[in-house]
């Protein structure tokens, strides 16, 4: 069997190939084992800081990746994906599926949060829970980083422009007229349900993109995006053209 030195240099050299872009990255024993599985906004950069020669990895690593990278890595793989939260996403479904030696940190799933989407309210509300609901939801995750999750949550309001506030909404609610929305409205980080600027269908509209994204079904969504965009300004309703637009840019 090759001795480490040369292990390492194989895998630095690989490293070099790697695109500059998001994505997921696999580390793998001599049987091709997956031993550890992460997350990436810049795949070369990041893989490249676990082989960097003469660098001290116990200042910015645990003990056992330390172990892990000295004696038992002898190859990886990586995903590219379209985005950062896309490849937050990614990782935790792997994790999950292959749980992976050295990823100790989903052993109690009770212990880290997950994306719920309340669907069985008529604007469904999108919140980060230890505690998911039995029924009425659909739930994404659990997710390794909560810090990560929080950080992706207003980046997908970007695109899919929903609410995460408490506010029990209704349907057909007079006193909507009359409310102001939060600040989200303005930046265009949620589409004002509370205040009525957008129909309970259109909401579950959005809804219905973000659970499907969250599926990993991205490209499905731009897909219907693109040809919904098409049909609004076929109809002339350039006002919808061009917020599908901006969501495709998002």
């Amino acid at each position: 069997m090759p001795n480490r030195t040369a292990i390492l240099e194989k895998l630095r050299e690989k490293v070099a190939s790697l695109p500059a872009g998001p994505g997921v990255y696999l580390f793998k024993d001599a049987a091709g084992v997956v031993l550890y599985v992460g997350k990436a906004k810049n795949l070369r950069t990041r893989v490249g800081s676990y082989f960097q020669p003469g660098a001290d990895l116990t200042q910015t690593r645990s003990p056992e990746i330390v172990r892990m990278i000295k004696r038992f890595i002898v190859d990886l793989d990586v995903l590219e994906c379209d985005s950062e939260v896309d490849a937050l996403l990614h990782e935790n479904r792997l994790i999950k599926d292959i749980h992976p030696r050295f990823n100790r940190d989903l052993k109690d799933d009770k212990t880290f949060p997950y994306l719920q989407v309340r669907t069985s309210e008529p604007f469904p509300r999108v919140e980060m829970t230890r505690e998911p609901m039995a029924r009425g939801a659909k739930l994404y995750g659990p997710f390794v980083s909560p810090a990560d999750l929080r950080a992706a949550l207003p980046l997908m309001q970007r695109v899919f422009r929903f609410r995460t506030c408490s506010l029990e909404i209704g349907e057909d609610d007079p006193g909507q007229r009359s409310f102001r929305p939060c600040i989200l409205y303005p930046i265009k980080q949620c589409t004002g349900p509370c205040a009525g600027r957008i129909s309970k269908a259109d909401y579950r509209r959005d809804i219905g993109y973000l659970c499907r994204f969250l599926e990993s079904k991205g490209q499905t969504v731009a897909r219907r995006l693109k040809r919904e965009m098409a049909e609004a300004a076929k109809a002339l309703d350039f006002e919808h053209a061009a917020k599908i637009r901006d969501q495709l840019k998002a």
